[in-house]
């Protein structure tokens, strides 16, 4: 049997552990209930069991299961506390690293992409990787003007590996409904799915990041590597020294968790109209703080295309919320497609459901904190409530898929962050539609 279908094999066993492990342990709950034990402490201990095996699993594989794993990391805020705290290191550790593929490999897919000549344009290239993404690994260069570089080397059967992995984790929803049951993974799955193309072929990911880095030249906030060389499935662009926003979130200070949480809502805000993208993967794995203050941004193989920049409704019918105009607001949701023609919404109770997701622009300042995040999530996932009721009747227009997902995503580092950011003043400046 060849590496290829070996490792499949390895990798479907490891994600079928998932759905056993949780069966065996709701059953196990299930007993202890019977015999006395109260149900908060069961569920506790079925959401500490699940949680530990899920990250496990999770940080041992690339393709999917590992882009997944990084996409939930950035919702890591919204979980309960007695479950983030433990797993917190965990999700840092998926963010960054992954099982490294073999040197010869490696080598492999240099001769197939540059040929075997490959070495002659590097003055060094170390074997050893630096980092691991979802579909590929780092590894630090030289180039051969000297330029310190970064190599990013598609995993061999990385497509196939991770449609395989998506159609697994799909089956897990009820494993992450334990989790938070708010949490509903099949809308990600999806839309990962449906880039899956985009994402395999670093051609298109160089145009993208070269758009961003020739759109953020000499930015006093921003800072995007340049493109050195590309090919379908080997990328080298500027190497990029700094500080992982992970690492700041865990022991940065405040003054820099604060500069890195404004230099994010900018980015997030200005990328649009800029460079006419989306940045698309807001996990804290593609951001460093560099030395000078500025945010480095990585990874562009997830993007939305925005010509135009972000919607002009956006920022209006944000506006319209804080001034408290509910039919106003009411009627540009349903213009836009977020309330179908069929459903009836009180304007009033649509303000309620809104004012909170808006307060960061409410404020002169806002501090962003897991608490925050946390009751936001509960306050719209509990089934009970007249918020949760409303949520569910509101729609999200295909075209505001990823810009929803993204927002949530900064938001969710921002509460990592616990960043005090003068969001209002940014969304003056740089939200069309927000001022006017």
């Amino acid at each position: 049997m060849s590496d290829l279908p070996r490792r499949a094999l390895v990798r479907s066993a490891k994600l079928a552990t998932l759905p056993i492990g949780f069966a065996g342990r709701a059953t196990i709950g299930l007993g202890k209930r019977l015999g006395g034990t109260p149900a908060d402490v069961v569920l506790d201990e079925v959401q500490r069991r699940t949680a530990d095996q899920l990250f496990q699993v999770l940080g041992q594989l690339k393709g999917g299961a590992m882009k997944f794993g990084q996409a939930l990391s950035v919702i890591e805020a919204a979980l309960p506390e007695s479950l983030a705290a433990p797993y917190r290191a965990a999700l840092t550790k998926l963010q960054e690293s992954a099982p490294p593929m073999p040197v010869a490999t490696v080598h492999r897919v240099l001769v197939a992409e540059f040929g075997a000549d490959w070495r002659s344009l590097f003055k060094r290239f170390d074997d050893v990787p630096t980092a691991a993404a979802s579909i590929g690994q780092v590894h630090r260069a030289q180039w051969a003007d000297g330029r310190l570089v970064a190599v990013k080397v598609q995993y061999p059967g990385a497509g196939p590996a991770l449609l395989n992995d998506f159609t697994q984790l799909g089956r897990l929803a009820r494993m992450f409904s334990v989790l938070s049951p708010g949490l509903d993974i099949k809308p990600l799955l999806a839309e990962l799915r449906e880039r899956l193309a985009e994402e395999l072929d670093y051609r298109l990911e160089a145009e993208s990041q070269q758009a961003f880095a020739d759109a953020y030249a000499g930015d006093a906030d921003i800072s995007v590597p340049n493109v050195v060389e590309r090919t379908e499935r080997v990328l080298v662009t500027e190497w990029v020294t700094g500080t992982p926003l992970a690492a700041v979130i865990l022991e940065g200070t405040k003054a820099q968790r604060d500069r890195a949480g404004l230099a994010l809502t900018r980015f997030l805000f200005s990328g649009p109209r800029r460079a006419g993208l989306l940045h698309a993967d807001p996990h804290p794995g593609n951001f460093r703080l560099l030395a000078d203050g500025r945010l480095a941004v990585l990874d562009f193989g997830a993007v939305n295309h925005l010509p135009g920049g972000l919607p002009r409704s956006m920022g209006t019918l944000c506006r319209l919320a804080l001034d408290g105009d509910a039919e106003a607001v009411r009627d540009g949701l349903r213009a836009e497609g977020f309330i179908r023609d069929d459903i009836v919404v009180t304007p009033a109770d649509l303000l309620d459901f809104l004012g909170p997701l808006i307060a960061p622009l409410a404020l002169d300042e806002f501090t962003f904190d897991r608490d925050w995040l946390r009751g936001e999530a509960n306050r719209i996932a509990d089934p009970r409530s007249a918020t949760a009721s409303l949520a569910r009747r509101l729609n999200l227009p295909p075209s505001y898929v990823l810009i929803h997902r993204v927002t949530i995503g900064t938001f969710g580092v921002l509460s990592q962050l616990g960043s005090t950011v003068a969001v209002r003043d940014e969304a003056r400046r740089l939200l069309p539609g927000f001022s006017e």
